[in-house]
């Protein structure tokens, strides 16, 4: 049973307000300490083997996603932005400081739809964020989506797969962030950009991580 009666308050209490490392242009409510903080999720739901608070955290994907954006404005500017999965919504952020028209921010977890919000009214920004699963409906009427860390195990890389071709054969683009996670469809990327992103080091093996943008290749 949800035993949190105000998400926003829970996430204020539990976060400081923090520059990205990588996009220091964007400020998030994040964690320092992340497992202290999963298992107060989890006490606080009362129920374990809760995913990870994603939404807390910079990862190394989205960083890398968020510098990409800032850095080429073009590819946003103007456009209907999806931020698939989108965790505190860094990457939707980007997009509309960048000069997007309109960014949908969409997550499963509803922590991420209010940390989602906070962080977009930090950064004075317009976002419309979603808890919702949207693989499985039609391609979403965008002209640019956004994956970031999605490729961290095999039943979520192949369930993502899916959704991305259906969005590629929309005629959309997909730009995907990712540190080399296992599951990365390689054979099917463009390779775009590398950065040297900081990350944390209780959720990563390392206190660093190259993290890379690419463009994703419809099958052909």
């Amino acid at each position: 049973m949800n035993r949190i009666k105000d998400p926003r308050s829970f996430i204020r209490e539990q976060t400081r307000i923090k520059p990205v490392p990588h996009a220091e242009e964007i400020r998030l409510h994040v964690a320092d300490e992340a497992m202290e903080l999963w298992q107060k999720t989890e006490d606080e739901l009362g129920a374990l083997g809760l995913p990870p608070p994603f939404w807390a955290f910079a990862w190394a994907g989205g960083q890398a996603l968020a510098r990409y954006i800032l850095d080429h404005p073009e590819i946003v500017r103007g456009k209907m932005v999806l931020d698939f999965a989108s965790g505190s919504g860094l990457v939707a952020i980007a997009a509309m400081m960048a000069g997007a028209k309109h960014c949908r921010a969409v997550d499963i977890d509803p922590f991420a739809l209010e940390a989602g919000r906070l962080n977009a009214a930090l950064n004075d920004v317009a976002i419309d964020f979603e808890n919702n699963d949207i693989t499985t409906g039609p391609a979403p009427a965008v002209d640019v989506v956004f994956c970031g860390d999605v490729f961290y195990d095999r039943p979520m890389a192949a369930h993502v797969l899916t959704f991305i071709d259906r969005v590629l054969a929309s005629g959309t683009l997909v730009f995907i962030g990712d540190p080399g996670r296992s599951y990365l469809p390689k054979e099917r990327l463009d390779h775009l950009a590398t950065y040297t992103v900081p990350v944390i080091g209780a959720l990563e093996d390392a206190e660093v991580k190259k993290s890379s943008v690419y463009r994703f290749l419809p099958l052909r």
